[in-house]
């Protein structure tokens, strides 16, 4: 996880750069790399490849809605990967006679409330801003933010979590962009949507989990999903931007990406189909 907690990753922060990044600068940047007022905006971040930001993770969230005025939508995802099933964890994995406790014991999925893990500080941040809202899959949340917010979260399907029903479909719908934000595109979600979309086997999951649904009720939900695979998505993210191209530049000290969402899924699906 990208946190800002420690001293020494501040004292790193702050040698890094000559000023700090504010609320202002990086909105400057944003523009300058592309990102506009009314885009549809999914970030994925590292707060720490920024350097030494005022305000930190606040700092970015509030920069990016400047740029895009409430008139556009920002999204992040929110994933919950303590709600996966534990009988497959490894790192670390726990004993078998944990497993059956984790799953129904564990405090039920809540969109409110339920922190990220391993998202990094700005996603973090942003679940718990005002007007933003979170889907409601216990592992694969998103949060969005702005004008087509709701539209963008509403009925995240519990099945198949990162494809047609979920809010990466919803951004392709909507044209939207993506913004690597100091990550590489090994963070990049929206390559998931390509797994479900292109012609190559993949194996099956399930899960069962308690969630906070609608209505304040808690329920047990079960859903089934592909295994999804990121390994090769650094490759074929560089296969991209060697044969179509994207913009780069630097939001911050953070080399930065912003590319069509669309483009990039269309292209992913035929990568995938011809490399797996």
């Amino acid at each position: 996880m990208d946190e800002r907690g420690s001293v020494s990753g501040e004292a790193e922060a702050i040698d890094r750069v000559d000023e700090p990044a504010t609320v202002d600068s990086l909105a400057d940047d944003l523009r300058a790399l592309g990102v506009s007022a009314g885009d549809t905006l999914l970030v994925h971040s590292s707060l720490s490849s920024i350097g030494w930001v005022a305000g930190a993770a606040q700092g970015v969230v509030e920069a990016l809605q400047q740029v895009l005025t409430d008139a556009g939508t920002l999204v992040m995802p929110t994933h919950s990967p303590q709600f996966t099933d534990p009988a497959g964890w490894e790192h670390p994995p726990v004993p078998d006679d944990w497993v059956e406790v984790i799953r129904t014991e564990r405090p039920p999925y809540r969109p409110d409330v339920t922190p990220t893990r391993g998202m990094g500080a700005i996603p973090e941040c942003f679940r718990d801003y005002p007007g933003v809202v979170r889907s409601r899959h216990p592992e694969f949340s998103f949060a969005a933010w702005g004008a087509g917010a709701e539209a963008v979260v509403a009925d995240h399907s519990f099945d198949d979590g990162l494809g047609e029903g979920s809010p990466l479909a919803r951004v392709y719908d909507r044209d939207g962009r993506i913004l690597l934000l100091g990550v590489g595109h090994d963070r990049n979600t929206s390559l998931h949507l390509a797994e479900y979309r292109a012609a190559i086997e993949l194996g099956r999951i399930s899960n069962r989990v308690r969630v906070v649904d609608e209505e304040g009720h808690v329920r047990w939900v079960a859903f089934e999903d592909i295994e999804v695979d990121s390994d090769d998505f650094d490759d074929l993210g560089a296969a991209y931007e060697a044969e179509v191209g994207l913009t780069v530049g630097s939001v911050g000290a953070a080399e930065s990406r912003l590319v069509s969402q669309r483009a990039m899924v269309d292209y992913a699906v035929g990568w995938l189909e011809s490399h797996r």
